[in-house]
């Protein structure tokens, strides 16, 4: 019998538009901030011969894909929250661009020893590095009733909130992954059923509560723009309304310059812009991508350039 390929470690979306938002000739450092299989950064490094990239990821399995990337990539473990000291350690100026590819690796929901899959059987862990305190098994068999309904109302964005909550309580011990599955598909509605899968909200939402990736996603990006050189720029790829949201409000109001009043004579804010946007409206992936990689279809690109430091 043939051996079955091994999947690759990650697609990366928008792979050349991320390339294409340095600019050309770019010196300096590039920060992949998640780095993953590297798939980005193989083309960054391709684009521009000039740069070296240190990527930086929780999970410690990106650490062997950094290493067959030759010595132009320094690879550093950690949360991308703590960047600025990251970075430190290892001496990082003139950086050139920071990116960020958000939510879960195709290798972390395909290897299944975490239980982020809603597909397969895994523990109830969800934790993207060893880093978090926090599981889901806390979340799910031990928080109560009402703050389970809070977070996967607001984390999932899921109507069926309450009644999800309801149901995971009533349904407890869960053992893992597939158990949660179930339990999630058996509480909500049936035209709910005949759509997308009834349980990616519920875990999305464990996710998020469980690695904090909203309060990540904000100091990330703030010690992005306080890292870069002038006329450095950020790039982030989201993947969900809530992450997107975020990364959007963050760098219109970086780019917002006087906000007085346009009756007013002379300036009294003394605002003064500093970023510019270069996606005015998210890049999204084409036809052709989507068809390749299904998990891009939700991808949005947005990206800014540091004005003034």
């Amino acid at each position: 019998m043939m051996d079955r390929p091994t999947p690759p470690y990650h697609l990366p979306v928008l792979a050349a538009e991320v390339a294409a938002l340095l600019p050309v000739g770019s010196r300096g450092v590039v920060v992949d901030a998640t780095f993953g299989g590297g798939g980005h950064t193989r083309t960054l490094l391709a684009a521009h011969p000039q740069i070296r990239v240190i990527g930086i990821d929780r999970d410690p399995d990106a650490a062997g894909q950094a290493a067959a990337l030759g010595g132009r990539v320094t690879f550093l473990a950690g949360n991308f929250r703590r960047l600025e000291e990251l970075l430190r350690g290892v001496g990082a100026d003139e950086i050139a661009a920071v990116f960020f590819d958000l939510g879960v690796s195709s290798h972390q929901l395909d290897v299944g020893n975490r239980g982020l899959s809603y597909h397969r059987g895994g523990p109830l862990d969800m934790r993207l590095g060893e880093d978090s305190a926090l599981t889901a098994d806390e979340v799910v068999n031990g928080w109560d009733e009402a703050d389970l309904a809070r977070i996967i109302r607001r984390y999932g964005e899921d109507p069926s909130a309450a009644r999800i909550a309801a149901a995971i309580v009533r349904a407890r011990p869960l053992h893992d992954s597939a158990d949660l599955a179930g339990v999630v598909a058996a509480a909500v509605p049936a035209r709910v059923r005949r759509r997308a899968h009834p349980a990616r909200r519920t875990f999305q939402a464990i996710r998020i509560a469980v690695n904090d990736e909203l309060g990540a996603l904000a100091e990330g990006l703030e010690a992005a723009l306080r890292v870069l050189s002038p006329g450095g720029r950020v790039a982030v790829i989201s993947y969900h309304s809530l992450e997107d949201r975020t990364v959007k409000r963050r760098l219109a109001a970086g780019a917002a310059g006087c906000v007085c009043p346009p009756d007013l004579p002379v300036c009294g804010c003394g605002r003064v812009a500093e970023l510019r946007l270069l996606t005015r409206r998210p890049l999204v992936p084409g036809a052709e991508e989507v068809a390749a990689n299904p998990r891009a279809r939700s991808a949005r690109l947005r990206a800014a350039e540091k004005v003034r430091p």
